[in-house]
């Protein structure tokens, strides 16, 4: 069990050490943030694209070879980060990285499938969601530590002695042996490949390409429109057409890259839907704090740890103890209330907070925020593995995989496109209550269409301009409630779109998890999806 926690860490270690490292990376190699920050998006690429791939690939070779071979690759990517001469290098280590890390992810739902039974199941999978936590507060507080006291490198140090305590732990493990008949669908996998590639890059790329019409910074444009919501256009049809072929090579008794009887009830799509907007969610607070903390508050990596140290501490608990409450209440029960939790938590920091988040009653949201968000990426994991059978524990990762991956890309896009629309708004009316900043000014300093900047950036900007001492305070002043205003209104709309998500939650099963249907006590006919879920 602590070779699969460590397994988990391994990956979210990775992705959480890679912004940390980023300024290190720029000065070593003389290269624009933008070049480094090309390994981050390589990573997350690889890894949605291929991990449908991965599922089958562990099928046809065995769930425990495969799982040594790819994380030996991972550690073969830490030690080309620690040894990198060029920006290239570490684009290649996160490619690297994010395919061994697409066949790691559905390894381990299988391998937990393999290994575990009743409580002790239950408990596992709650391990994978708790140590995604554990990773981001140690790639804060380790990897900011190390890359501020030693240097970058030696923050994948630690990526590579993980590697290596997985790969030795991992001879504890068990596993059935592979299956030759197992066929991986290579049309199926280009499909959904670009897709989610096609997907992820458009919703990640809103802010900069724009949001309908081509800006500046697009790579290119089509008859004046960005580029980025024809990527999210041409990503759904390939999704589709994926799906299309594979319930026709379903029909026709071939192997489907993955099986859609994994989505085949409504109990199984509501966990689906319900895990991509918690995930979602969490990104979106994930990126809104580092935001205000970093950019508006001008505060180091390390002082984001530590204000995010009450929310991932109570993500890890949570995950790891609502397992305890399985017995009592049903999955529908606990989702409706866990996202009632998360509601309110967003509702709550709406109201209270300041541009200062270590208040009080900022932390409190957070902590409440961090229940709901721990029993919600236990609950519906759990759910999604229990209502299939064990020879589909790898199709159930590689869902999770996917549906985690683009969740995350989705949420942290829709909350900066929200948060800098919002901005913009709120600086366009202020500026209507300040007739002491001339057009003039406005223009010179772009005011009415600035990012997050915090006041000394704004100040600094200002000295470049022939601004008044009276303009500059009305210029920060402008700046200054505008940001706290779009924070608030942001938060209110998550709890909106948290609120919505009930709705997904209330079709979750009612069956306690391990909980025997009557008809199947009796000898009836049993509905075969509710017999799954109470499996």
């Amino acid at each position: 069990m602590i070779g699969l926690f460590l397994a988990q860490i391994l990956m979210s270690y990775n992705v959480s050490a890679l912004p940390v490292s980023l300024g290190g990376m720029v000065d070593t190699f003389g290269v624009p943030p933008t070049d480094v920050s090309t390994a981050i998006v390589t990573y997350g690429l690889v890894v949605a694209a291929l991990v449908m791939v991965g599922a089958k690939i562990g099928q046809r070779v065995g769930w425990v070879i495969v799982f040594r071979i790819v994380v030996a690759l991972f550690a073969v990517s830490a030690v080309l980060m620690i040894v990198a001469q060029s920006v290239g290098f570490v684009i290649l280590a996160q490619a690297l990285a994010g395919a061994s890390a697409a066949i790691i992810v559905p390894s381990l739902v299988a391998l937990i499938a393999e290994n575990y039974r009743g409580d002790q199941q239950a408990t596992a999978i709650g391990s994978l969601g708790s140590a995604r936590a554990v990773a981001g507060v140690s790639a804060f507080l380790i990897g900011g530590t190390l890359a501020t006291l030693v240097g970058w490198r030696q923050v994948f140090i630690v990526v590579l002695i993980l590697a290596v305590a997985v790969f030795i732990l991992s001879f504890k493990l068990r596993s059935a042996p592979g299956n030759s008949a197992v066929k991986i669908d290579l049309v199926a996998a280009v499909l959904i490949g670009l897709g989610i590639v096609s997907l992820t890059l458009g919703v990640n790329n809103l802010n900069n390409w724009g949001l309908l019409v081509a800006r500046p910074d697009a790579p290119f444009e089509i008859l004046g429109l960005s580029p980025a919501p024809v990527l999210i256009l041409v990503g759904l049809v390939l999704v589709q057409l994926f799906f299309l072929w594979t319930r026709r090579r379903t029909r026709a008794g071939k192997t489907p890259l993955v099986s859609l009887s994994v989505f085949k009830s409504s109990r199984e799509r509501a966990a689906v839907y319900a895990m991509f907007i918690v995930v979602a969610l969490e990104a979106a607070l994930n990126f809104t704090i580092p935001l205000y903390i970093q950019i508006v508050q001008g505060r180091t990596p390390f002082d984001t740890s530590l204000a995010m140290l009450p929310f991932n501490l109570t993500v890890f608990f949570t995950a790891m103890l609502v397992v305890r409450f399985y017995r009592r209440f049903s999955p529908r029960t606990i989702g409706m209330f866990s996202f009632s939790l998360t509601t309110i938590a967003l509702i709550w920091l709406a109201f209270v907070v300041t541009n200062n988040w270590e208040t009080l009653p900022t932390i409190l949201g957070l902590f409440v925020f961090g229940v709901g968000q721990g029993a919600l990426v236990t609950l519906v994991f759990n759910v999604l593995v229990t209502a299939s059978p064990k020879e589909l524990a790898g199709d159930v990762g590689s869902v999770r995989g996917t549906t985690q991956n683009l969740a995350s890309a989705v949420g942290t896009a829709v909350a900066g496109a929200l948060l800098v629309g919002i901005l913009s708004l709120n600086i366009a009316s202020s500026l209507i209550d300040h007739p002491e900043l001339s057009p003039q000014l406005v223009s010179q300093v772009d005011l009415d269409r600035t990012n997050f900047v915090s006041n000394p950036q704004l100040k600094d900007m200002l000295e470049q301009t022939d601004a008044t001492p009276a303009e500059v305070d009305a210029a920060v002043a402008v700046n200054e409630e505008a940001r706290l205003r779009a924070l608030k209104l942001g938060l209110l709309i998550l709890s909106g779109i948290s609120v919505i998500a009930i709705v997904p939650a209330s079709r979750l099963p009612k069956f306690k998890p391990g909980e025997i249907p009557e008809s199947v006590a009796t000898g009836g006919s049993p509905d075969p999806n509710t017999d799954r879920v109470a499996a």
